[in-house]
């Protein structure tokens, strides 16, 4: 289908704009799928309609009411994510388990962990809703141990399909058996074990 002349590609970006083209009238949606997800390249709409959606927004953005009506929202996700955090930070102790001996390590991997997981914008399994917070914790514990105990960042992994996964999966064993070390009250030395010297590195500044 032809684009009319007097139509216009609106970027994406700002989705209040995109919902008042929408509302307007007639529009077109572009997409672009890569691999597995789409995205949207903008809608093409008439250049009245994107126009002057654009003026009424610019001048509702410009009072007092709207800067208010921003403060408010910005407090309110500030007091959801700090609830987020708290929530994030149980489940990973709980996930945990450690013996009471190991009761300061569960204290800061738990503290890390969550640190390096839960950043809005972070793009870690932490921020997804598609699975439930348990779950969350225990992939972002994996994914912690994967980077800190194990040599994966260094490792050189041929493209082969699946072997990266399987060598995750690998991994993700040993950092499991390195948990359960820890879930055993029975004390070991902090030179011995990789988790108790990545914590120790993650006290110093040396592991994010």
């Amino acid at each position: 289908m032809d684009t009319p002349v007097d139509w216009a590609l609106l970027p994406p970006g700002d989705a209040g704009l995109t919902r008042r083209v929408k509302a307007a009238g007639p529009s077109r949606t572009m997409t672009v799928k890569r691999g597995r997800k789409v995205f949207s390249l903008g809608v093409w709409a008439p250049i009245a309609n994107i126009e002057a959606a654009r003026r009424e927004l610019e001048a509702e953005r410009a009072t007092p009411a709207y800067a208010r009506k921003l403060e408010a929202a910005a407090r309110r996700r500030e007091h959801e994510q700090e609830g987020y955090v708290d929530d994030f930070r149980g489940a990973v102790a709980r996930f945990l388990r450690f013996a009471p001996a190991f009761h300061a390590q569960a204290e800061r991997l738990a503290a890390v962990v969550t640190e390096h997981a839960t950043p809005v914008g972070s793009g870690t399994v932490a921020r997804t809703k598609r699975i439930p917070i348990e779950r969350r914790a225990e992939a972002a514990v994996i994914a912690w141990l994967r980077h800190a105990t194990t040599g994966y960042d260094e490792m050189s992994i041929a493209r082969v399909k699946g072997l990266r996964r399987e060598t995750r999966r690998e991994l993700a064993q040993e950092s499991r058996a390195l948990l359960d070390a820890h879930r055993r009250d029975v004390a070991h030395g902090v030179e011995s074990c990789s988790l108790c010297a990545a914590l120790a590195r993650a006290s110093a500044g040396e592991v994010k």
